[in-house]
């Protein structure tokens, strides 16, 4: 089957979708039971079905396009801290049963028994408002959206030379099985627009891009949303031309709202990932009831925004999702866990077990991470700069998870002189450590963005999608590489 059949948004009452492929409660019994054959602790079934399209505009057409069907089980076996792992393509019960009794090679002992009935999770939230799903969309209707935007960014500008675009859009559906009796199924939608354009002046060539994702169907592009993805794409880059080195040394950092929030993420927010912090390899390892910024910087991950790209209705182990509060005023209060690292510390899962796919176990994850709104003013921060920089777009970034060491590279931004922003900047890298920019973090807007991109967070060889957002704000103190002025 190539294509998903109909089936209600959302969750189900039971298993409906999957009995299209041969699922019912037997075939998961017989798999779970196989599981637990050598007395794991623990096993789940992760049933996965996932069309995916993408379209490419290149040279004024489209022409690339993909589809791209999975389906498969992914068997977890957990025994203590330690998990086995199968997968199979084929969902028959004899399949099944192979990948349940590979998965529990990881355990030991006499058998563990599932319980006589399985109980279907219901109740649950909808946070994908999608009243067509892509997969009932035909190309035609999408390949316009391509077009008209590859013509409003040649208008923008004479300057532009090349536009590139790529839109995906995708529909999967998943049933977890667990051998507490637990069965729950979920529809996730998801789309993704990406534009970048070339501009070419004076002999100088510069190129930016600019993009949206979220868990909707073809109504979130909007005409407003479309008209502003050309003006940021053709602004972004344009103004490159008028760019300047920044001077390197150490200085004060103003982030602005939205995109740098991947600053957030990427050196601070992993480091609160549970498993790190239970193998000891975070260094906030031991700073739990302790404080770690100031009073007034507070940091949340959650997934119950409706339609954003971090978004989900349950985590991939079948947990509730709800808000986590990673830093409250200044003190870090938990972890982000999953089923493993919550039984591990005593607490319950905050419903961050994600998994890329089927073909992997699940880890903790962040779903959608930003800094809470402080209480002061985006023009005050500014103003409060005598020499320093202004950040508002990152490209290109590595961090050293454990320690929290990172390297970002500035896209975009400003210089920040006697509490002005002055001239624009390119070619800067801001160097630091995560933890201690946490710390450094000295003043905070009430300007709360959470940025609408496509962003994609990976860990241990697994991709999720990701929300992330921060508000203006200022660290005291980064190494920024730029021009020398010895």
């Amino acid at each position: 089957m190539n294509d998903l059949s109909p089936a209600p948004l959302g969750p189900t009452l039971g298993p409906t979708y999957f009995t299209a492929f041969g699922v019912d409660e037997k075939l998961i019994r017989e798999a779970l039971s196989a599981a637990l054959s050598q007395g794991g602790d623990y096993a789940d079934l992760f049933f996965q079905h996932r069309v995916a399209h993408n379209f490419v505009l290149e040279d004024g057409s489209v022409n690339r396009a993909f589809k791209g069907t999975e389906l498969g089980v992914g068997v977890r076996v957990v025994k203590g801290d330690q998990t086995g792992y199968a997968f199979t393509e084929d969902l028959s019960l004899e399949s099944l049963r192979e990948a349940a009794r590979t998965a529990a090679t990881i355990a030991e002992g006499a058998q563990t028994f599932i319980p006589a009935r399985f109980h279907v999770t219901t109740g649950l939230p909808s946070r994908y408002p999608t009243t067509r799903r892509f997969d009932h969309v035909r190309p035609e209707e999408k390949l316009p959206l391509l077009t008209g935007l590859n013509d409003r960014t040649f208008s923008m500008n004479p300057a532009i030379r090349k536009v590139n675009i790529t839109f995906g859009d995708e529909m999967s559906a998943i049933l977890i099985a667990d051998s507490s009796g637990r069965i729950v199924e979920d529809l996730q939608p998801m789309t993704l627009l990406y534009l970048s354009c070339v501009a070419e002046k004076n002999g100088e060539r510069e190129q930016n891009t600019y993009g949206i994702a979220a868990r909707q169907d073809m109504s979130f592009y909007s005409q407003d949303r479309l008209d502003l993805m050309v003006r940021e794409a053709v602004d972004r880059t344009m103004i490159l031309f008028d760019a300047v080195q920044a001077p390197a040394g150490e200085m004060p950092v103003v982030l602005g709202a939205g995109a740098s929030g991947i600053l957030l993420h990427e050196a601070i927010g992993h480091g609160m990932e549970a498993d790190f912090n239970r193998k000891g390899t975070s260094i906030y390892a031991d700073k739990i009831g302790k404080k770690v910024a100031h009073p007034f910087v507070n940091i949340v991950d959650e997934g119950t925004a409706e339609g954003a790209r971090g978004s989900i209705n349950i985590d991939d182990e079948g947990n509730a999702v709800g808000r986590t509060n990673l830093v409250e005023d200044g003190v870090l209060t938990t972890y982000l866990h999953d089923t493993i690292s919550a039984k591990h510390y005593g607490v319950k899962p905050t419903g961050n077990g994600r998994r890329e796919s089927y073909q992997y176990a699940p880890l903790p994850r962040m779903r959608s991470t930003y800094m809470q709104p402080g209480p002061h003013k985006k023009e005050e921060i500014i103003a409060s700069v005598k020499k320093g920089l202004y950040c508002t777009n990152f490209t290109n970034g590595q961090v050293q998870i454990g320690a929290g060491d990172f390297t970002f590279y500035v896209k975009n931004g400003y210089l920040i002189e006697d509490g002005k922003l002055t001239r624009p900047i390119k070619d800067v890298n801001i160097i630091g450590n995560g933890p201690k920019v946490l710390e450094q973090i000295d003043m905070v807007a009430d300007d709360l963005t959470i940025d609408q991109g496509g962003w994609t967070c990976g860990k241990d060889g697994q991709s999720v999608p990701v929300s992330q957002g921060i508000p203006t704000v200022r660290v005291a103190s980064i190494t920024v590489g730029g021009r020398s002025d010895s």
